[in-house]
């Protein structure tokens, strides 16, 4: 995780890059690290679980191992793009300054995803099997607007409460992993084994990698980090090393969790619904008490924890590119008393209000449509840091700027194949339409600019 070497000032000012300082810097790294693990969520599998384990056939950790694979060699790409150039806007100022600007805004709009408002429904939906007599569109008008509060305030209030949900995150998985191992030296399930990590018996490659497709959501979130690039106090190695270290730590609680759950009802075709298969197993060891825990906490972490975060890196995203007027200049107005880019924070909120309400019943759908466009752009941020290293700059780093970026590229390559052939017919549609108004957008500004 040395990052030493990049050819980049730990100091580099914004001005180089034609922007000036508007949000305010208050992130360490460890601040950094805590926003990562609450975008990702430790507790993340808990949610998915039953999905997951079917599909891989039982060999849950397995998945979960090569899915944090996947995802090292994409962090270790993100770290490089982020110290050489510490702007705001992630995988959109990556693209534009190591590609080009078309590319640039591309894989911006492939990445305004609608991962927010996904979240806001997992959570609404499960609160309503708790309180069926609550209409479920007011839970998801109170996430948004107490999360959307929350952003604006300012990021430095962000930080606050994103220790206090992992924290709570935490205290739940270490609940599990205790309760979870005593039961399994008191006899419950087969003991240990390595089966969730291989089983010879129906061990299929396909299996494995579909499964990872869908494992690979809960590690979507160590990229929002590189928003907060414009709001960190630890120079430009800060963001990279934020997203290793919150990268490897969510992977292994991912891994342990899924691991345990897996030893302790081995019989995974048991399961008469797979949307609560993990609280199944959380009552196996814990009684009422765990299986209500895990529960509740999984609804508050994706409803509060992991759509603050998601909700807060899309708006530096827009920000970023309403900054470079690729969308509509006011999304880049920062509060004057908060210094947060709160115009489009805003935005976020409406959309993931309509786009909740749009998809209530329909979960399944979003979620590829955010699986897709996350995974295009990590696609392209391996390309980006080939390009502007190893081409542009005639790097003699070969591992960390032409053979990081192939396997990256290759490993996220073929997890993308595997996705769902709906998921990639969205992704494509709405690259077309980005394409269209990117092609508008450029004529409008030539007929300005011939005006002048």
């Amino acid at each position: 995780m040395d990052l030493k070497h990049t050819p980049s000032s730990s100091n580099t000012n914004l001005d180089e890059f034609g922007y000036q300082q508007e949000l305010k810097r208050t992130l360490s790294v460890k601040d950094l690290v805590i926003y990562g693990l609450i975008f990702m969520v430790p507790i993340a599998p808990m949610g998915i679980y039953g999905a997951v384990i079917s599909v891989s056939q039982g060999m849950i950790a397995l998945t979960y191992a090569i899915g944090m694979l996947a995802m090292f060699f994409t962090a270790l790409s993100y770290g490089q793009m982020s110290q050489a150039f510490p702007v705001a806007g992630s995988v959109y100022a990556y693209a534009k300054l190591g590609i080009n600007k078309s590319i640039g805004f591309l894989s911006g709009w492939m990445i305004i995803s609608l991962s927010p408002a996904l979240l806001y429904i997992i959570a609404a939906n499960s609160l309503k099997s708790l309180l069926p007599t609550i209409p479920t569109w007011l839970w998801l008008v109170g996430f948004i607007a107490i999360n959307t509060l929350i952003n604006v305030g300012g990021i430095a209030f962000t930080a606050i409460a994103n220790r206090i949900f992992l924290i709570g995150e935490l205290i739940v998985l270490a609940f599990f992993i205790i309760l979870g191992s005593y039961g399994l030296m008191r006899g419950i399930g087969n003991g240990f084994t390595l089966k969730p990590f291989y089983d010879a018996s129906h061990f299929n490659l396909n299996f494995v990698m579909t499964a990872t497709s869908v494992a690979v959501l809960s590690f979507l979130g160590f990229d929002g980090i590189s928003t907060l690039a414009e709001e960190t106090t630890g120079g430009n190695q800060a963001v990279g090393k934020g997203i290793l270290w919150s990268l490897l730590i969510v992977g292994a609680l991912f891994i342990i969790q899924t691991y345990l759950a897996a030893l302790i009802v081995p019989n995974w075709h048991s399961f008469n619904d797979l949307n609560t298969a993990f609280y199944v197993v959380a009552g196996k060891v814990g009684g009422p008490f765990l299986t209500d825990l895990t529960t509740i906490a999984t609804i508050l972490s994706w409803g509060f924890a992991n759509a603050l975060a998601a909700q807060a890196a899309i708006s530096r995203i827009l920000f970023g590119m309403a900054r470079d007027h690729n969308l509509p200049h006011v999304l880049a107005r920062v509060h004057p008393r908060f210094k947060t880019p709160y115009m489009s924070t805003l935005l976020v909120a409406i959309i993931s209000l309509l786009v909740g309400l749009t998809f209530m019943n329909d979960s399944g759908t979003l979620s590829e449509i955010v699986n897709c466009g996350a995974l295009t752009a990590f696609l392209v941020i391996h390309i980006a840091v080939t390009n502007h290293f190893f081409i542009k700059q005639h790097s003699h780093d070969y591992w960390h700027h032409l053979i990081v970026p192939i396997i990256g590229f290759i490993i996220i390559g073929f997890v993308m194949i595997n996705l769902n052939v709906l998921a990639k017919e969205i992704g494509g549609i709405w690259l077309l339409i980005g394409i269209g108004y990117y092609l508008i957008l450029r004529v409008l500004q030539r007929n300005t600019e011939m005006n002048l």
